[in-house]
């Protein structure tokens, strides 16, 4: 009976810890979360997106520049991160893209297009959760950034230069207390300066 009642509390401490974890993660991930379904708006991506251009010496402007609104008479869009993670859909072991998957990739395209980002070249990191071989999750990870970028290049005009693919395996979850979660499948948007 006392065995059993030790049992039993350290289930309630590890379930109380368990849900602490989960609210700090939700928490943490506030400053990148993973966008997905409705979240990812043009907005949205391009208010993640946008950063600060440094001024040029003598202090001129950079071809970088922001317009004073957004097409439809919105507010310009502020400094972000520069980075947005978007969870996409792919299949078990797969790089193909998913129906789902090119809705939010169109999405993002006419982000990256705008005029807000129009100066700007972006990292495409593949990330993969940590089920599975090491060497293969980082192939896996890259196929599905290069799937990524291909079909911002082939169905939306992105130019290459302005995007390179890079697979991260599963170096970096956003949950490390799950390591099959659905965030840890990814892909980040990085901006990069030109």
């Amino acid at each position: 009976m006392n065995t059993t009642r030790h049992t039993l509390k350290k289930a309630i401490v590890l379930s109380v810890a368990l849900g602490m974890g989960a609210a700090a993660f939700a928490q943490s991930g506030s400053a990148n979360p993973v966008l997905r379904g409705a979240q990812v708006t043009e907005d949205a991506l391009v208010d993640a997106l946008a950063i600060d251009q440094p001024e040029v010496a003598g202090g001129g402007a950079t071809r970088g520049f922001r317009p004073a609104t957004r097409p439809g008479g919105a507010a310009p869009a502020k400094a972000g991160p520069g980075k947005a993670s978007l969870l996409l859909t792919f299949g078990t072991d797969s790089a193909d893209i998913s129906p789902e998957t090119q809705n939010v990739l169109d999405t993002l395209a006419r982000a990256l297009q705008s005029d807000a980002l129009a100066g700007f070249s972006f990292k495409v990191e593949g990330h993969a959760d940590a089920r599975g071989d090491a060497d293969h999750n980082q192939r896996l990870s890259q196929l599905r950034a290069e799937s990524v970028a291909a079909y911002l290049v082939n169905k939306h005009g992105i130019l290459p230069e302005r995007l390179s693919a890079i697979g991260k395996g599963s170096a970096e979850p956003l949950n490390k207390a799950r390591i099959d979660a659905a965030e840890n499948r990814r892909v980040t948007i990085v901006t990069t300066r030109n």
